[in-house]
């Protein structure tokens, strides 16, 4: 009878949040963009090579890499001129290729919330104008990079507001672009807002259906990498998007799960993610994702905070950072764990000072380096 009481209490605190009695802003129910590429059905229905192409919505992104592996650069420029759309999104083609395509289709874009992303020089990886938007921004030379980063952005992100001038660092391409430079040579780092996001905080953002959806499309974005030849990256998910990461775990490749401000990952512990990464996790003691239950109760919460020594994640410290979107500012400590672990060279054990650090000359050196607590057995 007491455990039944106690679910009571943590079902209505989960459903306060959800209707919006705690204050917060209740967003509106999004429909999740799934499915293969805009533009599949006139690429499935072209012969230009002589024999079908790799269905998008069926090939994996293995097998696209070896369609595009075999063919001449005269046949590849020939889909690209003639599906620019499938082959800027489609996972597994080379990178340059996707560049070249996605500048193709912004160029022909005339919505005017997609202008800023067809400025010169700008590595757009992926660019879906269906909905509310969806892009890929790469900083860094991602073909040379040693080491490659995922950032992965929680709710009200989409490409219609991919390049909005305020909270610079805890935008997309900022929390990118920070940590690449925080990273620094032999590392590039994208900006993934491949899924659609929650808006606001309300039903989506307590659920996990929009995180499902963008699991899968997550899962095959990594697979894309690494078939093109890539290094597993390190995936550093925030907020929702730790729920994104929680859920998607067991498939994704990577070599890290690095959460921030999470309100869960769907798992009991970091066990329970049945991932082959290290995972860490990060809360600033100002961060109102604290205020949200970590509960899980008909469908409703994400279950056990990532930061509670029971879930068994290594910490991040981020005694520095400042709110929900502060843990990518410059001169944090949350930054410069982050970069460590981009980097990889943060300790095995997830305890003490970084390898980096460890070798740098000087006590100066260690007295700033990160410090990145707790063990994953």
């Amino acid at each position: 009878m007491r455990r039944y009481a106690r679910t009571l209490v943590a079902f209505a605190l989960a459903t306060s949040v959800v209707a919006g009695t705690t204050g917060w802003v209740s967003g509106d129910a999004q429909q999740a963009l799934t499915g293969p590429p805009p533009g599949s059905a006139q690429w499935r229905a072209d012969r230009v090579l002589g024999a079908e192409l790799p269905d998008p919505e069926r090939a994996t992104p293995a097998e696209v890499a070896v369609f595009f592996a075999g063919l001449s650069s005269g046949e590849r420029q020939l889909l690209l001129v003639r599906h620019p759309s499938v082959v800027g999104n489609l996972d597994g083609v080379p990178l340059e290729l996707r560049y070249r395509a996605n500048s193709l289709a912004l160029a022909a874009e005339d919505d005017p919330r997609y202008r800023s992303l067809a400025a010169p020089g700008r590595q757009i990886l992926a660019f879906d104008p269906r909905g509310r938007g969806q892009v890929a921004e790469v900083f860094g030379d991602l073909r040379a990079a040693r080491r490659v980063s995922v950032v992965v952005p929680g709710s009200d992100n989409d490409a219609g507001t991919f390049d909005r001038e305020v909270a610079a660092h805890g935008a997309p391409p900022g929390m990118a672009r920070t940590l690449h430079t925080a990273a620094g040579p032999g590392t590039a780092v994208v900006a993934w807002v491949g899924y659609t996001t929650p808006v606001g905080v309300g039903i989506d953002a307590a659920t996990g259906s929009l995180a499902e959806a963008g699991a899968g499309r997550l899962t095959r974005f990594t697979e894309g990498l690494t078939a093109d030849g890539l290094p597993e990256p390190a995936v550093f998910c925030h907020s929702y998007g730790s729920v994104v990461c929680g859920i998607a775990a067991r498939r994704l490749p990577a070599t890290d799960l690095v959460v921030l401000g999470s309100p869960g990952m769907r798992a009991d512990d970091a066990a329970g993610l049945r991932t082959k990464a290290r995972v860490w996790a990060a809360k600033d003691p100002t961060d109102w994702i604290d205020n949200v239950p970590n509960v899980r109760f008909a469908g409703l919460g994400h279950g056990t905070d990532p930061t509670d020594p029971a879930f068994g994640a290594r910490r991040v410290p981020a005694a520095e950072a400042r709110g929900h979107a502060g843990y990518f500012a410059p001169g944090t400590d949350s930054l410069r764990a982050f970069a460590a672990i981009a980097r990889g060279t943060a300790t095995p054990e997830g305890a003490g000072t970084p390898a980096d650090a460890r070798t740098s000359q000087g006590s100066h050196a260690l007295a700033h380096a990160p410090v990145l607590e707790g063990v994953v057995r």
